[in-house]
């Protein structure tokens, strides 16, 4: 149930680098042999220090908006569906965690120049010779193209209380609908926002102190407390659940009128905390929902407002899940023990005597996860956070071969102290970020992962998933 920033501190906002800092514009590369590093596992030694090896990403840099987020939310643009090409631009709401709940708002911001290069895991003789015109040219444009910090553009939008989770909706992006922790779901239009960010130049400000007051769509506040779930379906426009810490689901229908109906009979099945929800992408009547009390249940708006199939999921909290959206059978769950898991639901039914859909279980990560999600572009891969200060990838198609990790070694001629023990589905681990609450794949830009944690923002793009995802100019 790890969910909130408790005391947060305003982030500061300085020009100069920090310690620890994760921006890509570090060229700081280990002289020394490479060796992985687990958090909760391993314990530095006097002197020594973590560092980050930007070759490892095509792209990294890091973000703020004042207060921390406990939530955002990528807002799909009209850019192109498909984007390979540095510089990249990327539109978010987020919900900010303030010291005083007048304190808080919704940020509508847009980052562009988001810059990086798509690096070969091993490099060809052209890229490594030196000498070579071509390949000077190549590495000047890099490191102009590098030095070039992204530009942060934010419009404030007053918001009584905590952003406890914040959500776009897909079919509309300018709408998006918010779980305060004063107990209320309230749905906006942030269209005005959205455009004015879009006409305005890349130069100029980066940020906004003023904070609009602007009246939400809807408020409703028939929740009999706060809570965290809340989903948007990929299958009916304008169609959402929210779910509450008082074990309620309430479902919200659109009208003609733009405005929406809300069932005031909750859909009751737990016995504790909703944490999660997640439509269907396949069912447009179909939902999953997890629960403080371990369970998962899936949900038919057709049947009553009953689970229609309800199991122990996990030992402890059941915190997120995530339902993949290319192969509609797997649904992902993380737990507040740390561990996660994958679940086929063909091997579900209502009346099973054994539950057989756990297909894969980890207990890689040492504190509560926080947040999980399929990727967009690749069915097999997967995204965790957790509290103990880490962002990991999963690729389940990948197997351990001994033969190729030998030639992969002699290739690049580098010694890589990898723990033995490592999954090896374990495709990249990210550090370096503190409490991580939230992250979200970029469903229009292969590869790019943004996280949130309490010190801020992190916009990922690791060098060694571009061999799954479509080539730039494809």
């Amino acid at each position: 149930m790890v969910r909130s920033i408790k005391n947060p501190k305003k982030a500061k906002r300085k020009n100069k680098e920090k310690k620890g800092d994760r921006s890509s514009s570090s060229s700081s590369v280990p002289s020394m042999p490479t060796r992985v590093w687990q958090p909760g596992v391993d314990e530095l030694e006097e002197g020594e220090e973590l560092e980050c090896d930007p070759s490892a990403y095509n792209s990294l840099h890091a973000f703020h908006i004042g207060w921390p987020c406990l939530s955002f939310d990528v807002v799909r643009d009209s850019l192109g569906l498909i984007r390979n090409d540095f510089p990249h631009t990327v539109y978010f709401f987020a919900g900010t965690q303030a010291e005083k709940p007048s304190w808080n708002s919704i940020g509508i911001f847009k980052v562009s120049n988001i810059s990086g290069k798509r690096r070969d895991l091993v490099p060809s003789k052209s890229e490594m010779d030196e000498d070579s015109s071509e390949s000077d040219e190549d590495s000047e444009d890099e490191e102009g193209n590098e030095s070039l910090a992204p530009v942060l553009q934010l419009r404030k939008v007053a918001h009584h209380g905590c952003v406890n989770r914040i959500r776009a909706m897909s079919q509309n992006p300018h709408i998006c609908a918010s779980w305060s922790d004063a107990g209320h779901v309230q749905i906006w239009d942030f269209s005005a926002h959205l455009n004015a960010l879009a006409e305005s130049e890349t130069e100029g400000t980066r940020g906004a102190d003023s904070v609009i007051n602007q009246a939400p769509i809807i408020k409703f506040g028939g929740h009999k407390d706060e809570g965290y779930a809340i989903d948007w379906s990929p299958r009916v426009t304008g169609r959402l659940v929210s779910g509450d810490c008082n074990n309620c689901i309430h479902l919200w229908e659109p009208t003609s009128g733009g405005t929406w109906n809300v069932d005031s009979t909750p859909f009751v099945g737990h016995t504790e905390s909703v944490e999660d929800l997640q439509w269907s992408h396949t069912e447009e009547h179909v939902f999953a929902s997890c629960s403080v009390d371990g369970s998962i249940a899936i949900w038919d708006t057709r049947l009553g407002k009953s689970p229609a199939i309800s199991f122990k999921a996990h030992n402890t909290d059941v915190n997120v899940i995530s339902w993949n959206r290319l192969a509609s059978v797997m649904l992902a769950s993380g737990s507040d023990d740390g561990t996660f898991s994958i679940r086929d639901l063909r091997m579900l039914s209502p009346t099973m005597v054994e539950n057989k859909s756990l297909i894969a279980h980890f207990e890689y990560h040492k504190r509560p996860v926080t947040s999980i999600e399929w990727s967009p572009h690749e069915a097999s891969t997967l995204a965790v956070s957790s509290a103990d200060h880490q962002l990991t990838i999963w690729d389940f198609s990948l197997e351990k071969d001994e033969e190729e990790e030998a030639e992969f070694r002699a290739k690049t001629k580098e010694e890589v102290n990898a723990p033995k023990d490592l999954p090896p589905q374990l495709l990249f681990v990210h550090q370096g970020q503190k409490d991580l609450k939230e992250l979200h794949w970029h469903p229009q830009i292969p590869g790019m992962v943004v996280s949130t944690a309490s010190d801020g923002f992190n916009v990922l793009m690791p060098s060694n998933i571009q061999g799954t995802l479509p080539s730039e100019g494809a």
